[in-house]
């Protein structure tokens, strides 16, 4: 049995909205530890940049994310002014 190399990754340009949002979300990793939970609100707020999800109070809530010394509350209202200025 042989196994076949990795498919290839293709990164998104630096000036992406995608690029942007995931940029947004890794930067609070000191409130939301786990990568996985990070790229799921990433998708989550991606779609509601391109107007179909939830804002981000709904999507930090639904996730179901791991966080450690904040309240949902006060990360959807970080996670709202930092989305006003990639907007």
């Amino acid at each position: 049995m042989s196994t076949l190399p990795p498919s290839a990754v293709k990164l998104f340009p630096d000036d992406s909205i995608e690029k942007k949002v995931y940029n947004l979300v890794n930067s609070l990793e000191n409130y939301i530890p786990i990568m996985n939970d990070r790229n799921r609100l990433s998708f989550a707020l991606l779609n509601f940049l391109k107007g179909q999800g939830d804002p981000p109070l709904i999507s930090v809530k639904n996730n179901k994310l791991t966080l450690k010394d904040i309240k949902i509350a006060e990360l959807a209202k970080i996670i709202e002014e930092k989305l006003a200025a990639i907007k």
